[in-house]
């Protein structure tokens, strides 16, 4: 029941403890498929700092004074499930890429939402402790999506082809 404000700020912490053990399966996965070493190397860095936001949170619990597990998150659950598809695609390695770029950056956007309530409930508590390991969290995530976007441009973007199918030429 979320009868309280310290509640519903306990389950989003329960809900990104389990969205962030989610990707720490995720996420070599990933890594392995990429066919950019730059963006390889991007996801094999996110998943050390993954692991340390899986840490932050379970410091956070304790502050908070509860158990962090017992909850399932979906939404992380879809986005992974969405991702999945991308890497059981065939297809030139810089368009996967592309692809995976894609996926990825939901997932950021969902963990930069999901942090930032996280964090105003934190600090509407007045758990400046909580706060300050919530945007250490929110300011790693915000990195990782803005360098995707530049591996996007600065690299992967040049290195896909711009060919279209002759299914989608006849069609236009």
């Amino acid at each position: 029941m979320l009868d309280s404000l310290q509640k519903a700020l306990q389950e989003q912490i329960r809900d990104l403890f389990s969205a962030e053990n989610q990707l720490v399966k995720a996420l070599p996965k990933m890594a392995k498929n990429a066919s950019s070493d730059t963006l390889r190397e991007a996801i094999e860095d996110h998943l050390e700092e993954t692991r340390g936001h899986v840490e932050r949170l379970q410091e956070i619990a304790e502050i908070l004074e509860f158990k962090p597990g017992g909850k399932k998150c979906k939404a992380m659950e879809g986005l992974i499930a969405e991702g999945k598809e991308v890497l059981e695609e065939d297809g030139e390695g810089a368009v996967i890429d592309l692809a995976m770029i894609g996926a990825a950056q939901r997932v950021e956007h969902y963990e930069i939402a999901a942090y930032g309530t996280a964090r105003a409930m934190a600090e509407r508590l007045g758990q400046s402790q909580v706060v300050k390991l919530l945007q250490a969290t929110l300011d790693e995530e915000g990195a990782a999506d803005k360098k995707l976007t530049e591996i996007a441009e600065d690299e992967v973007l040049g290195a896909a082809s711009v060919a279209t199918d002759e299914s989608e030429e006849e069609s236009a």
